[in-house]
């Protein structure tokens, strides 16, 4: 009966076919997974997603009419002498001490030419390969035609180089027949290093307690179900478990029918391929959760573009914009008497080395040329409370559009954040000074009111002139000359001092109306350097956290893409 439902579930695990189609797309869904998430995940992380997409594009260009099947066994457990069985020869050397070899022996049923690729793929030495193609098999081989049989090193050996051999061929084959003896079928090495990591395997794994004519026929089954309850445990309930002897062909029909129908199906390379997916899978779990932010919000730019506008003095150019206002405006529009004075005063923004209008560079530049790049400003550096509000801001940007996303690509996200930092001072200072001010044009009614104190000045100055005219005649005794009146008052003398005291008067009616446009002046500066000031944060902090936000919306679809078929 046990026999029975045994072969049941082989035929059950048997229907479970793989459609080629299916797992290729599969992988693909796994390399655009890895398209998606280099650059932005910890490379080690990566490392077993690589792997597969290599070792499966190998075993899926290689031949598909040769199915991989390697004996994997503890020193002692009888697996040479079980791949001379089978092989009906003698081609592995057979030993109890450890170790035998550290080389892989591979007989092929068939020419052993057509599966000369696939031996060099998982690299057999030639010397050791070896193939049934003689005309005494007759029928007897031909159900095995395409089986490829590989003889691994003993994993348990005390050669560390072997043991690497054998993980490495494990996880290149199609089938896998774990050989276990009475002995040491319950060894936790084998179970804990070997067997649980191929849970994920089931389809593709084989479990053979050899030397079976050891036990008594009471004691056979007993040690099968001992043996079947850690398979349960290791995950791999279901398995086919068989009980062999190498030195009895009786005891070897069960496994050879088994590996016949294997290679009839000619799926185990892709159940194989189609585990490694699943395992793969399992181990890139934690980098996918729930979806990403559909972008940043638009507080939390702001909040960017207002911490990186303190860091680019942006505040101290929109005071020295208000001031020079002022002061420019003065000079067009005070008295032309005490202009020399203001012009000794030196400019707040020529100061700052924020004096070359940009309206210059933009009819440079509709002329053919290049603009030139605006020279470094002389504002001071960021404060410590300025840069301390730069890194709150860069946190925010972090948490918010990172979200609810695995800590991974959380990182990754606050790394794209800070990715372009160093360049930020250089940027920042470019956009403020290649921002128009607004400032450097001359209002047209400063014009007006600068040729009416002219006018004014010129009237005071006749004056002046006229009554010192009159006091030179009378000094020299000459005919004297009677001055216009103007009322009782002299033309002279109120042309000297209406010109000066209108000239003062209309100095001081402009004053609220200068005050009036240097605040509005400042307004608008800070608008545009503001504006400046957020396009650099959008291209140096918002644009790379983009990047990453539409990678991982890209490596979660893929990823998605990769499960197993429903």
């Amino acid at each position: 009966m046990t026999q029975f439902l045994g072969r049941v579930r082989e035929t059950l695990r048997g229907s479970r076919r793989v459609d080629p189609d299916v797992l290729l797309g599969r992988l693909d869904a796994v390399q655009g997974f890895l398209d998606a998430a280099d650059g932005h995940l910890p490379s080690e992380r990566l490392v077993p997603a690589h792997t597969l997409v290599e070792r499966a594009t190998g075993r899926l260009a290689l031949s598909r009419d040769h199915t991989l099947v390697a004996l994997a066994g503890a020193t002692g457990s009888g697996k040479s002498s079980l791949f001379n069985a089978l092989a009906h020869m003698r081609l592995s050397p057979v030993g109890v001490r450890r170790p035998t070899t550290g080389q892989a022996f591979a007989c092929v049923w068939g020419a052993a030419d057509g599966a000369g690729g696939l031996l060099d793929w998982v690299g057999v030495l030639p010397r050791n390969r070896f193939a049934r193609e003689s005309p005494l098999d007759g029928d007897d081989e031909a159900a095995l035609r395409g089986l490829v049989l590989l003889d691994l090193p003993d994993f348990d050996s005390v050669e560390a180089s072997h043991r690497v051999e054998v993980d490495r061929l494990l996880g290149l084959v199609d089938l896998i027949v774990w050989v276990v003896d009475p002995q040491k079928y319950a060894d936790r090495v084998v179970h804990e290093a070997y067997l649980r990591e191929f849970h994920r395997h089931k389809d593709v794994t084989v479990v053979v307690l050899n030397q079976a004519d050891r036990l008594s026929a009471a004691d056979l089954p007993k040690v099968l179900g001992d043996l079947r309850r850690l398979l349960g445990e290791d995950g791999l309930g279901g398995v086919p478990v068989l009980a062999t002897a190498a030195v009895q062909d009786a005891a070897m029909v069960e496994l050879r029918r088994l590996l016949e129908r294997t290679v009839a199906e000619r799926q185990a390379a892709l159940r194989r391929l189609s585990g490694d997916v699943d395992a793969t899978l399992a181990r890139l779990d934690d980098l996918v959760g729930g979806p990403a932010p559909d972008d940043v919000d638009r507080a939390t730019v702001r909040g960017l573009a207002d911490a990186l506008a303190g860091v680019a003095g942006v505040p101290a150019v929109a005071d020295a914009t208000e001031r020079a206002y002022r002061h420019r405006a003065g000079t067009a529009t005070g008295w032309p008497l005490v202009k020399f004075w203001r012009k000794l005063r030196p400019d707040p923004l020529r100061r700052l080395h924020l004096h070359t209008p940009p309206v210059a560079n933009t009819e440079l530049a509709a002329g053919g040329g290049e603009p030139p790049t605006p020279a470094a400003t002389s504002l001071p550096d960021p404060t410590a409370a300025q840069r301390a509000s730069l890194g709150i801001a860069l946190r925010g940007v972090t948490d918010h559009a990172a979200g609810e996303l695995p800590e991974a690509w959380r990182a990754a996200v606050g790394d794209a954040a800070r990715s372009r930092l160093g360049d930020l001072p250089d940027a920042l200072d470019k956009a403020v000074a290649g921002t128009e001010l607004g400032v450097e044009r001359k209002r047209a009614w400063w014009r007006a009111v600068g040729l009416l104190q002219w006018l004014l000045t010129l009237v005071a100055v006749a004056g002046l002139g006229w009554l010192v005219a009159g006091y030179i005649v009378r000094a020299l005794g000459l005919p004297r000359f009677d001055y216009p009146m103007f009322g009782d008052v002299p033309l002279p003398t109120v042309g000297l001092i209406g010109g000066l005291v209108a000239g003062i008067l209309l100095a001081i009616l402009v004053k609220p109306f200068i005050r009036l446009g240097a605040r509005r002046a400042r307004r608008r500066a800070e608008a545009r350097m503001r504006e400046s000031v957020a396009e650099v944060g959008r291209d140096h902090v918002i644009a790379p956290v983009r990047l990453v936000l539409r990678d991982y919306t890209t490596a979660r679809d893929a990823y998605a893409a990769a499960g197993p078929p429903r």
